[in-house]
């Protein structure tokens, strides 16, 4: 699979996601399926930095579409919840920061460490998928060259994360079919052939509010 088949799974998975927040909450069909989106995403960020020809202007890409997104995202996250919560942007921008931290020191334990003050402010700032969003973009960085190694960190991680969701509000079934839709883009990933296919560098970028605002618009009517 190229990168271009990676991102219309990833954006058709997520597009279902949201419609099902929409229409059913949270814990419907729609969800499970929406769990493939975000590790798709993740895995992407990773090889972005990897093939980036301007790093400053793809950090500065992440940032301008995370406040142009944030009140879309506001009114769509309006329908399901009233908790604030900040897009997946920024989110990507902060595992962004960790992949280049832990790139450009040459002291690695001191990269990890400032990478988990980072997953924390993510956590505590509630930017969407928080600490486990930043740690699985990282984690999809430092085992780049072994997808073995890469998928066993990340099932590791989207485990660690479901058993935390156990302890905090209890066994249920819900949590067993969220781990399975989790690790099902892994299969996904592990067929990307390392090539660009068609250039679509602004269609998640552009798909995202857009099709936030649409949902939002069409509760409206409905």
């Amino acid at each position: 699979m190229s990168s271009f088949v990676l991102k219309i799974i990833a954006i058709i998975t997520m597009f279902i996601d949201h419609i099902g927040y929409a229409i059913f909450g949270k814990f419907s069909l729609f969800n499970y399926i929406g769990r493939i989106a975000f590790p798709i995403f993740a895995f992407q960020l990773s090889e972005g930095y990897i093939h980036t020809k301007n790093l400053k202007k793809y950090f500065l890409r992440l940032f301008i579409f995370a406040l142009i997104s944030q009140i879309p995202f506001m009114l769509f996250y309006k329908l399901v919840s009233n908790s604030f919560e900040l897009n997946i942007f920024f989110t990507l921008l902060l595992g962004l920061a960790c992949i280049y931290i832990y790139d450009k020191f040459k002291y690695k334990f001191i990269a990890i460490i400032l990478s988990v003050a980072i997953g924390l402010i993510a956590e505590f700032s509630h930017c969407d998928y928080g600490f486990y969003g930043v740690a699985i973009i990282l984690l999809f960085y430092i085992f780049k060259s072994n997808i073995s190694l890469a998928s066993i960190s990340f099932i590791l991680a989207t485990a660690i994360k479901y058993i935390i969701s156990i302890f905090k509000y209890g066994l249920y079934d819900v949590y067993l079919y969220l781990f399975i839709c989790t690790i099902i883009p892994i299969i996904f990933i592990t067929l990307y052939n390392g090539k660009k296919g068609k250039d679509t560098k602004y269609l998640l970028y552009l798909f995202y509010p857009i099709h936030l605002l649409l949902i939002y618009g069409i509760s409206l009517i409905i």
